[in-house]
């Protein structure tokens, strides 16, 4: 076999060139950013004072680290969205074989279940859940606030189950009925296998929103990311250097998800 040496220099070559240009545009983007804030705080006489954030991040005394405000919402952020996601994915399996069932009860409630919650506001829902349901289920905030989200996300979730269990071609099934197997024993042996693969893209496309849905129960007084966030700002008028560092706190959460995510696909290609 021939090799050209000319044109993988030239590739390299035009290779390299991509990733110049890649890093001026980012330099360019970066520069053009600065100088919008720069040039905002100046018409508003704002005074920067990123000083005072790390303090409530991390702060040391008596000769140890303790975690700031911040990082104690990050952790009661983290709390609420990963009971709400298994709790979601739960519900979402569950509504979509109600879906696929041939029994019209099931059908019919699920699916009044997806369309009541996709076309209400997840607002409204929370403040339900928290102000009519939880004193009669006698469930606190937090709660009030995993169940708010668990159903909300779950309603999603469901038909995204839905698309990937109808996915999956019919002879898998028939393959599966002509080997004795049970619908249960279908979906957790043949069918479910196969669909994951095709559905974890937007499933973790849900679990992002989730992370970011999840600022909402702030308004039922839990002191999550954005409720610590506000409550700083109430106190040292932090105003843009608090929500930039709230916002940049969500933006690892939500891309350390999507870079676990996409190491799990490189491990489990999605194909088949």
């Amino acid at each position: 076999m021939h090799i050209d040496i000319r044109q993988i220099k030239n590739i390299l070559t035009r290779q390299q060139q991509r990733w110049w240009i890649d890093i001026i545009l980012f330099l360019v983007s970066a520069w053009c950013l600065v100088w919008l804030l720069t040039r905002g705080s100046e018409q508003l006489g704002y005074h920067w004072q990123w000083y005072r954030v790390p303090q409530y991040l991390l702060s040391f005394s008596d000769g140890r680290w303790t975690p700031g405000p911040l990082l104690q919402g990050v952790w009661i952020t983290l709390q609420i969205t990963s009971l709400s996601l298994l709790l979601a994915i739960i519900i979402g399996l569950t509504a979509a074989i109600c879906r696929q069932s041939p029994s019209i009860i099931g059908r019919l409630l699920s699916r009044c279940y997806v369309e009541l919650i996709r076309n209400t506001p997840l607002l409204v829902q929370l403040f339900f859940i928290y102000f009519v349901l939880a004193p009669v289920l006698d469930i606190g905030r937090f709660f009030s606030a995993v169940l708010a989200l668990s159903l909300f996300e779950g309603a999603y979730a469901s038909e995204i189950f839905r698309a990937g269990i109808q996915s999956i071609h019919r002879g898998q099934w028939e393959a599966a009925f002509s080997c004795g197997l049970t619908p249960l024993q279908t979906y957790r042996h043949i069918i479910l296998p196969q669909a994951i693969r095709r559905m974890l893209p937007p499933l973790t496309g849900q679990a992002v929103s989730l992370i970011k849905d999840s600022a909402l129960v702030s308004t039922i007084a839990i002191y999550d990311l954005t409720m610590q966030g506000q409550a700083i700002i109430s106190e040292t008028f932090l105003t843009f250097e608090l929500w930039f560092t709230v916002a940049a706190i969500y933006l690892l959460m939500t891309g350390t998800l999507s870079a676990i995510v996409q190491l799990l696909e490189k491990r489990q290609p999605l194909t088949g």
